[in-house]
């Protein structure tokens, strides 16, 4: 499921609020976790002078001690780990090295090196989130991090449904952190109100044929909403609403339940398996406040990862 953890790195304090949360889901899963540092090239570099070459392997030296140190703290808490260095764009070098090896979740903060903002990701975490074919977990970095990093657990896990397959697949990842957490699920269903498009106020048969949409789906939903309940072990609950704003539903719903953990399909019911996100997804990347795992429900072709090695003279273990 998440065997292989990807967990891009940029040196900065911001970004290492992931790290509580890539042991609690490399323990949940059993995971190698491959912490990666993209030495960034700037897009306007063919307008600069040439850097230092000095400069750039003082830089590397730093950038090697650093992970190396990381490393040491995650084997400490029980992780297989390795480590590994690149250079070039960021947010390009991550998704060709995850795709390239078969990670199956990249694990990124909202914010790094370039401080925290008004936007809920950087502009980076965005092109990875948006482009990659991998699952996703975006940790807010305004979050305060815990001092002791192996202490997490999740308490309550949010998972929204919307009675697709697609939906259901994310099911299993859930119950497995649920299981080493003790954590609480929360199935969610929310019947959209139909939308009425009309110059004119609508009539009071308008109003009743709406209201009868909704309530049958309502009960459908509620059904559907039991039987996967009925499927699953631990404490589940289910949560049935009505809305005409699903994302900002959504959004209330964590806080009501704070729910520390959300768990969602890339694409559900009304979005294209091609192309970007929903709109729910995208509005829950970027508004919400709760570290969001957003997994990808499209099937990559079967092909057996390579192993990870360094280029020669970068930072690497077999």
């Amino acid at each position: 499921m998440f065997k292989r953890i990807l967990l891009p790195l940029d040196r900065s304090a911001l970004a290492e609020c992931v790290l509580p949360h890539t042991i609690a889901f490399a323990r949940a899963f059993e995971s190698q976790v491959t912490l990666l540092h993209v030495m960034d090239t700037p897009r306007e570099a063919h307008r600069r002078p040439a850097m230092d070459p000095l400069n750039w392997q003082i830089r590397k030296a730093e950038a090697k001690t650093y992970l190396h140190d990381l490393d040491l703290r995650l084997q400490a808490a029980g992780l297989l780990t390795e480590t590994h260095i690149l250079e070039g764009f960021a947010a390009e070098q991550v998704i060709r090295f995850s795709d390239t090896h078969a990670f199956q979740l990249i694990i990124l903060s909202s914010h790094g090196q370039s401080g925290l903002s008004d936007w809920g990701v950087s502009s980076i975490v965005q092109k990875i989130a948006l482009r990659s074919s991998t699952s996703v977990m975006i940790v807010r970095a305004a979050q305060p991090m815990a001092t002791d990093i192996t202490g997490l657990r999740y308490q309550c896990i949010l998972v929204p449904m919307d009675g697709t397959q697609r939906t259901e697949s994310i099911l299993p990842a859930a119950a497995a952190l649920a299981r080493a957490h003790d954590a609480q699920i929360i199935l969610t269903h929310i019947v959209q109100k139909p939308s009425m498009p009309r110059r004119t106020p609508p009539s009071r048969e308008d109003v009743e044929l709406a209201d009868q949409f909704v309530e049958r789906n309502q009960a459908e939903a509620i059904q559907y909403m039991d039987q996967l309940r009925s499927r699953m072990t631990g404490k589940v609950e289910a949560r049935v609403l009505v809305s005409d704003h699903l994302a900002a539903t959504l959004q209330e719903l964590v806080e009501q339940e704070k729910s520390d953990l959300v768990l969602l399909s890339a694409h559900g019911r009304s979005s294209q398996t091609r192309g970007l996100y929903g709109n729910v997804v995208g509005n829950l990347m970027a508004y919400g406040t709760t570290p969001l795992v957003i997994m990808e429900d499209r099937s990559p072709a079967p092909t057996a990862p390579p192993p990870i090695k360094a280029p020669s003279g970068e930072l690497g273990k077999s």
